[in-house]
C-alpha cells in the first residue's frame, strides 16, 4: 500500500506541479505526518522533491523531472474502460473522441491486460439517464461549452419558469450534469449562481473575458451547492406502522416520500418506519393510498387529519350512492 501511495505522490506532483501537505493527505486520505514521511523517503530514494515555505508554498519536484510510470492494475484498467456516458458526451459533442481516446488507451496497454479492459466493458454498463430521462431542449449548450472554453462572458435570456424571463450578463465558470440534465454555473456581479440550461431561450457569447474567481473549484462548487439546496427543501417527519405485505412498495412515490429509518417486526410482523415528506398534506394522501395496511403513529395531528379525511371520502361516496338511487327511482 505504502509503494501505491509513493507512486501517486509522484503522479499528484507532476500534474499539479505543487500541492500543499494537507492537499496531499485529503486526496490520500492519510494524515499530513504520513506525506511528510512519504516525502522523506522519496527524497532518500533519489526522488527530487523539495518543500516552499509561505504562501503558495507546498511539496514540488524539480523542474523537468518525469517518470514513466507503468504497470496499471487490473482493477484500474477495468474502471477505465467501463461504458462511458455516451448520451452525456454527445450533448458535449465529444461521444466520438472519447470513442478514439479509448481505443488508442485500448491500443497502448499491454496485450495481456486487454481482456481486463473488454471483461469490464461487457459486464456493466452504465446509463445515467433514468427511467424519465426528461425531452429538454439544449439548444444553446454548444455555445455555453464554448464560452465556458475560453472563458468569455455571456448574455443570456433564462425562463424563471411562471415569472417572466430574465436578462442576464454571466461569467460562464462551468458545466454540471445533474443525472441527464446539464445546469450552467456561473458568477453574476460576484454572486454564484446556477441556470439550467434549457431554460435559457437566448444566448450570446461577448468578446469580455469572464472573471473566474480565484481557486474556484467546481466539484466543491456544486457539492456544496446541492447541499445547501437540500437542506431548504420542506421537511415533515411522520412515523408509521406498515404492514410487510406493502413495506417493499413504500418506496415507489420518489420524491414524494422517504424512508429514513426502520425498526424490526414486531409480534405481529409489523414495522414502524419513521418518512420524511414535503408537507403533511402529501403525508396524509400517501397514508390513505395504503389503506388499512399502514398506521399513522405521530405526530398525532397527521392521525387525526387521516382519519378525517378517510371519513369525508366514505360520506362523499354515500352521498353519490344515495343520489344515483333516487335518479334510478325517479326513472321507475
Amino acid at each position: 500500500m505504502r509503494a501505491d501511495r509513493l507512486i501517486s505522490i509522484l503522479l499528484l506532483l507532476q500534474v499539479h506541479r505543487r500541492m500543499t501537505a494537507r492537499d496531499l493527505a485529503r486526496r490520500l486520505e492519510v494524515s499530513e505526518r504520513t506525506v511528510h514521511r512519504d516525502m522523506e523517503s522519496l527524497s532518500m530514494a533519489g526522488i527530487p522533491v523539495y518543500a516552499e515555505r509561505g504562501v503558495g508554498g507546498g511539496w514540488a519536484l524539480v523542474d523537468e523531472y518525469r517518470t514513466n510510470l507503468t504497470g496499471l492494475k487490473r482493477e484500474e484498467i477495468q474502471a477505465l474502460f467501463l461504458t462511458q456516458p455516451h448520451q452525456l458526451l454527445a450533448d458535449l459533442g465529444l461521444e466520438k473522441a472519447s470513442d478514439a481516446a479509448l481505443m488508442k488507451l485500448f491500443a497502448a496497454i499491454p496485450s495481456t491486460n486487454r481482456g481486463d479492459a473488454e471483461y469490464a466493458r461487457q459486464r456493466i454498463h452504465i446509463d445515467v439517464t433514468g427511467w424519465h430521462r426528461p425531452d429538454e431542449a439544449i439548444t444553446f449548450l454548444p455555445l455555453i461549452q464554448q464560452a465556458v472554453w475560453q472563458e468569455r462572458r455571456l448574455e443570456i435570456t433564462y425562463d424563471r419558469g411562471e415569472c417572466d424571463a430574465v436578462e442576464r450578463v454571466v461569467d460562464p465558470l462551468g458545466l454540471v450534469a445533474k443525472g441527464s440534465v446539464w445546469y450552467l454555473v456561473s458568477s453574476v456581479e460576484g454572486e454564484m449562481r446556477s441556470y439550467r440550461v434549457s431554460r435559457i431561450r437566448n444566448a450570446r457569447m461577448t468578446d469580455e473575458i469572464c472573471a473566474r474567481p480565484e481557486g474556484f473549484d467546481l466539484a466543491r462548487f456544486w457539492d456544496q451547492s446541492t447541499a445547501r439546496f437540500k437542506a431548504s427543501l420542506p421537511r415533515y417527519a411522520a412515523t408509521v406502522r406498515v404492514s410487510p405485505e406493502i413495506f417493499p412498495r413504500l418506496g415507489f412515490a420518489g420524491r414524494f416520500a422517504r424512508i429514513e429509518k426502520t425498526s424490526e417486526p414486531d409480534e405481529e410482523g409489523w414495522l414502524t418506519v419513521d418518512m420524511r415528506f414535503d408537507v403533511e398534506e402529501i403525508a396524509c394522501e400517501y397514508v390513505l393510498g395504503f389503506g388499512p395496511q399502514i398506521e399513522v403513529i405521530e405526530p398525532e395531528s397527521l392521525r387525526e387529519k387521516v382519519v378525517e379525511m378517510a371519513r369525508s371520502v366514505i360520506e362523499f361516496y354515500e352521498q353519490r350512492s344515495d343520489s344515483k338511487k333516487k335518479r334510478a327511482s325517479h326513472r321507475l
